[in-house]
């Protein structure tokens, strides 16, 4: 019998990407990597790129590299979507940003009153 969840939307999705990860034999360089190219080509939104920015840059991933995964994939894909890929890219990193800046603030607001 199945487990009734609050959220079981995310609970699949996170079952569906765990089972990926433990299958798809990739080091997590290379799989983010191509779930980034993969997030370009259905022009993905900028939530799904927020998704993987963190995992990204932990497994090694830089800046530099999703420019080269953009221009790679820029003859498949199409200008219209890697156009997009970019403008939902920066935006992800721009919450991302925002998210850590309040992070920060609120730890050192924290420790001011301690």
């Amino acid at each position: 019998m199945a487990i009734i969840s609050d959220t079981p939307v995310l609970d699949t999705l996170a079952a569906i990407t765990a089972d990926s990860v433990e299958r798809c034999g990739l080091d997590d360089k290379s799989l983010l990597t191509a779930r980034i190219a993969a997030l370009v080509a259905v022009d993905a939104p900028a939530a799904s790129y927020l998704a993987h920015i963190g995992p990204a840059a932990d497994a090694g991933v830089t800046l530099e590299q999703v420019q080269g995964i953009l221009i790679a994939v820029a003859p498949i894909v199409g200008t219209p979507r890697t156009v997009s890929a970019a403008a939902r890219i920066t935006k992800a990193l721009g919450i991302a940003i925002v998210a850590v800046e309040a992070e920060l603030d609120a730890e050192q607001t924290e420790s001011e009153y301690q």
